[in-house]
Formats: structure tokens, sequence, C-alpha cells
């Protein structure tokens, strides 16, 4: 009766009440079909779920306010999540643990404080700031990594960050890392063992390549709205404006963009040019749709679960979510890359012109798919090629950007790449054609 009561009061559903974790029990309790070998059932299992394993939630947007919540109703008590960013009304619509109220507050902090009021007896502990501010030492307290992020650089930073923990000797080094994103009705899950598994610097060549639309196109020959948005922000603002710095975020700014495409568009007759996607177009806007998120931050949690308690088997290693014509969803296993420079340690074998300068190479190295990394720093055992920073070394390098490869490394030679913005180096073996 007690339970039944508690169930149909809104406020009440989540208190600690006897039966509040009924359901997650039935697993819990006894093995099942597909339970893991290692499975112990009982009260074990349960205590360690709710007393003992500590867990990371990186990103506290649409798909980790979702997550979060998740994890507190499966019975975990011990949450950490990490967010850089504060509350902006936008997020309202689908980032549902925010109100008006908050907004210009800390993500992380409003959500902690949220999750806590309405799930008694977990204990989410919140960090505003990056996730590049924290040590060895802070993620080697958890039990599980849960990223939500929507950006590629910094689950490129965690993922390296997570591999280059492992310690083989220590088996409590090895940090499962769970990922999850959405763009639209697209979404994936995936479940990344480091060292052992595919990391997610061996699956970058799946990402899709951002927009990149023709000069000459949008130029002369517009076909889309897209090139009228792009012909206005890209070629009319200089042209009009001058020095002045377009603000995406202004009002005033977008108006005049949309004036100016829409024009362009009944010019050429294209019709499709909105002020949503004006601002898509030039902000480079990402659809969130908060269908996707429950189900993709329900997939991670269902993995985190599994992982925690051994109870079923988890996902080896990659799902995806179709939904944009109906909704189809297929899990694969994606293999480790040899030549991955976070878990494989093999060089990249790359062929070039012997005419090729320093600067094409640099170019290739972030826009080539599988490699894609921002201000690349080039040096080989003997000498520095070009250093992006500091800025005496950069301008004591900038001279060799002109130079020939070929008059710098030998044929078949090594050359060392590296970044700030990501934890690892990438070798490079240069053979010329």
């Amino acid at each position: 009766m007690a339970a039944a009561a508690a169930q149909t009061n809104g406020s009440a559903i989540y208190g600690d009440w006897p039966g509040r974790y009924f359901h997650v029990d039935q697993v819990l309790d006894r093995p099942g079909p597909r339970t893991d070998p290692s499975f112990l059932a009982g009260d074990g299992v349960k205590k360690f779920l709710r007393e003992e394993c500590k867990i990371l939630v990186i990103g506290a947007g649409g798909l980790g306010c979702e997550i979060l919540s998740n994890l507190a109703l499966l019975g975990f008590k011990d949450i950490h999540v990490i967010d850089m960013d504060t509350i902006d009304i936008s997020n309202l619509n689908r980032q549902f643990l925010f109100r008006p109220k908050d907004v210009g507050q800390p993500k992380a902090t409003v959500a902690a404080e949220f999750v806590m009021k309405r799930v008694p007896g977990v204990k989410v502990t919140p960090y505003f700031g990056k996730i590049q501010d924290k040590d060895d030492d802070y993620y080697m307290q958890f039990n599980l990594v849960i990223c939500g992020l929507d950006s590629v650089e910094a689950r490129r930073w965690m993922n390296a960050t997570l591999v280059n923990l492992v310690d083989p000797e220590n088996p409590e080094s090895l940090k499962p890392l769970i990922d999850g994103g959405t763009e639209g009705f697209k979404g994936q899950a995936r479940v990344i063992l480091p060292t052992v598994s595919s990391c997610y610097e061996c699956s970058l060549d799946m990402l899709n390549k951002p927009t990149a639309f023709p000069i000459c196109t949008i130029a002369n020959t517009p076909r889309l709205p897209e090139h009228c948005i792009e012909w206005a922000s890209v070629l009319e603002w200089p042209r009009v404006w001058k020095d002045k710095k377009m603000d995406t975020d202004d009002p005033e700014h977008i108006g005049w963009l949309y004036n100016v495409a829409a024009a362009r568009a009944k010019e050429f007759k294209i019709e499709g040019v909105t002020w949503s996607l004006t601002q898509g177009v030039v902000k480079n806007i990402i659809p969130a749709i908060a269908s996707t998120n429950a189900i993709i931050a329900a997939s991670c949690c269902n993995e985190a679960f599994k992982i925690a308690t051994s109870s079923a088997a988890y996902l080896n290693n990659y799902f995806m979510l179709i939904g944009t014509d109906g909704v189809y969803s297929y899990t694969f296993e994606h293999e480790r890359r040899p030549e991955c420079p976070v878990c494989g340690g093999e060089s990249v074998e790359l062929s070039i012109s012997r005419d090729w300068t320093v600067d094409r190479l640099i170019e290739m190295l972030v826009e080539k798919q599988d490699i894609q990394i921002k201000k690349p720093s080039l040096s080989t055992p003997t000498k520095q090629i070009y250093f992006q920073a500091p800025p005496q070394l950069e301008e004591a390098t900038r001279p060799n950007l002109e130079k020939r490869v070929s008059e710098l490394v030998p044929n078949g030679g090594e050359v060392t790449v590296t970044a700030s913005s990501l934890p690892f180096s990438l070798s490079l073996r240069i053979t010329f054609i």
C-alpha cells in the first residue's frame, strides 16, 4: 500500500521509499539468460551500484541532462558532472533540468541541484569548467566515464586521456568510456575500453565533414538557399561593412544577412531562405531533437548499468540510430586502427609530392578526414620544422613554411605532429613521389 501510494504522488515517486528500486532489483537479484558469467546476483552488486560506484558525466546539455536523471533513477548515487557552459534561454526547450530563472547560471551546478532535489539520497558533484583543467588523479577516481559532448576536440582529448591512464599492471586504471552523440534525428552510442577496443580516434574518419561551398558556386551560380546565405556572409558582408566584424548572435546582423540572401535567392528563383536557416548556416548550428537525446541517453545509461553490474553483456561496441526516415538502428564492432595515434602506436604512412611545401603538408593534416589536427606543430628527431607556439618559436620556424618538405625530411623519414589541444602526438613516415 505504501508503495502504491508513493507511486500516485508525482513528487514522492523519486523518494527513498522501500520499493524505490523494485524494478531494478528484478535484474540484480537473480541471473538471467544473457547474464555475464562474472555476475554475482544479490546484495553485493546492489551495494556496489548504490554505495561504491563513482561515475563521471561530461556535459550537462541536451544529452547530459537526460543521462544525469537516468543514472540517478537507476540507482547510481555518486555522480560527478563537468560542464563549462552557462544556461541560455535557447536551451530550455530540451534541457529539462533548467528553468527560465536559471538562465546565466552554470549548467553543471543547476543540473546537480535539480537531480539531488528530485532524487533524495543521490549525490551529484558539479564542476563548472573544462575537462582539461583536471589532472590524471581526478579521472583515476571514477569507475566509469560517460561523454555527452557536442565537441569533437573535447571527445578526442578525453579519449586520449583515458587511454594514457591505462597501466597494464593496474587493472583499476582502465576506465570504460561510454560516448553518446546526436545530430538531428541521428545518434550514436558506443562503449570504448581504452587500449582494448577501438577508441574514439580510431573512428575519426566516420565523422561528417564540415559543409563547405565552392566560392565560384556561391559567387556565380547559386543553386541552393545555403549558397545565397553564404554569399551574403562571405562576400557581401565584408564588401559592404569593410572591417566591421559580424556578430552571429546579433539579431540585426542576422536580419541583414537574411534580407540580402533572400533578395539574391529571388534573383535566381531559389526558394527556402528563412531566418532559421540563415542562423543555421552562419552559426553552423546542428539541430537538437529532444527525442533523439532521450534515446541515446537511455542507450548510454543502459551500457553503464551493464558494465557496473555485469548483469548483461555490454555493447560491442557501436550503436547507431537513424531516425530521418522512420526509425532504424543497428550495431556493429568498430575495429582498432593499427596506425591510430592514440591506441595503435604504428606510424602513419604518407606519400606526398617532392614539391610539397611545409605549409601544404600542414593544410593536409588539418583537412584529412582521419587526422584532422588543428594548428599542428611539426618536428623530426633532429630539427624543429614548424611550431605554432610559443610566439618566439613560431617566428623562428615560420620561414620553413615556404620550404619543401623534401628539403627538411629524408625519404622515409619520420615527422612528429603535435597540437596543444590534444594530449598525444602523431608519427608520420614520409615517402616522396
